[in-house]
């Protein structure tokens, strides 16, 4: 077990009707607000017009930033960056999933960025000594941004979505009710990211973090049990719950502890995937992990013990063959995928190879993935996309 440093500055406030403490959370920091969300679906659901009774009732002033996509675009990141400098903005408040928080992150961060090119911040800037102070209320469990400092930015110019840490949220309301209109595609892609962010770390050569293996497991099995229970009864309290917190754990580091990097190979090759195609997060990691899963086990038969202790602990198989039941342990994930409605296929998503080798090369710039549980070549992430169509 390595060594390791953990800090996580958010205060949570999790279960229904804590939306009640909003304003003394965003009180302490200032009256003026940048109110961030996305498409409309907190208007439809009625949290937007709680939100704006409850900011108006405690006299703050209201600057919206609206229209975030869900692969947030740098052009939203510039827009509210504008908004917060023109109304002197104290605190931004963003309200929705996983995107929306990742953008405000990346606004709070940018009101103070002394450069012209907030991309150029994008692509060089790590967790910058100064933000805005950030509140979010959840509304969709899936990227954890809510519970850590990172944040995905999309150039849609460029075909670039890259990853950066930012600033942790001061507070995050998580209300399990918030996300009962979550369509089922969603919420099996919210889960399927949930569960790749556990991956990302379980599948790694430091075999002897008892804790964060039994954690990570845990989750895994949390939100297999309770997505399906979702899929089946959306305004289920308890699976809700069950997801909500499970995907504030999954990127917080926690399942993280004591274990040797990876560099997060899925959601490497994922990024490219997004940034070319603009498809959701989730279904691009599901389709990938099969078939990276399969790759690196037919790589390295190194990476066996891993894949049987997947198999058996998490997905509750036996046998004494270990390199049938290692990839038994993948066809019953992919079997979970395929129930949960995911499309597993790239094709399905209208992609082709055209720009397999122009991914894989910004992957894996200079050599990015070698450290991976399994290293990876620009070769490999090739077969693994062409696996994947």
């Amino acid at each position: 077990m390595l060594n390791f440093k953990h800090d996580i500055p958010t205060k949570l406030y999790f279960g229904e009707g804590q939306i009640k403490k909003l304003a003394s959370s965003l009180e302490r920091f200032g009256k003026n607000v940048l109110l961030v969300y996305g498409g409309g679906s907190i208007k439809k659901i009625g949290l937007y017009d709680e939100v704006i009774k409850i900011l108006k009732e405690n006299n703050f002033n209201i600057t919206e930033c609206d229209g975030v996509d869900p692969n947030p675009r740098i052009t939203t990141v510039e827009r509210g960056v504008r908004l917060c400098k023109e109304h002197d903005i104290n605190v931004v408040l963003a309200v929705g999933g996983g995107s929306t928080i990742d953008c405000a992150k990346a606004i709070a961060v940018g009101r103070y960025y002394e450069g012209k090119d907030l991309w150029e911040m994008v692509k060089t800037s790590w967790h910058l000594a100064k933000a805005l102070p950030l509140v979010d209320i959840l509304t969709l469990s899936a990227t954890g941004s809510e519970f850590d400092a990172g944040g995905v930015i999309t150039n849609m110019d460029t075909n670039e979505k890259l990853g950066a840490v930012y600033t942790y949220p001061s507070v995050s309301i998580c209300d399990p009710t918030y996300t009962f209109s979550v369509s089922k595609y969603q919420t099996a892609a919210g889960s399927a990211d949930i569960m790749s962010h556990i991956f990302e770390c379980y599948f790694s050569r430091t075999m002897d973090s008892d804790l964060s293996d039994g954690i990570a497991e845990t989750v895994l099995k949390s939100v297999m049990k309770n997505c399906k229970i979702a899929l089946k009864d959306p305004t289920n309290y308890s699976a809700r719950a069950n997801l909500m917190a499970d995907a504030s754990v999954a990127c917080s580091g926690i399942p993280g502890y004591g274990k040797q990097e990876t560099g997060w190979p899925c959601h490497a090759m994922e990024h490219e995937l997004s940034a070319y195609y603009d498809i959701t997060h989730g279904v691009g990691l599901a389709i990938l992990t099969i078939r990276w899963m399969r790759h690196i086990l037919n790589k390295d038969v190194t990476a066996t013990e891993r894949f049987v202790k997947f198999a058996k602990n998490v997905m509750g198989l036996s046998g004494d063959d270990e390199r049938a039941l290692a990839f038994a342990g993948i066809d019953a994930l992919e079997n979970y995928f395929k129930e949960t409605g995911i499309p597993m296929t790239l094709t399905e998503l209208g992609i082709d190879d055209k720009y397999f080798e122009a991914m894989a090369a910004h992957a894996n710039v200079d050599g990015y993935l070698k450290d991976a549980f399994v290293a990876l070549t620009n070769e490999d992430i090739v077969e693994i996309y062409k696996a994947c169509l």
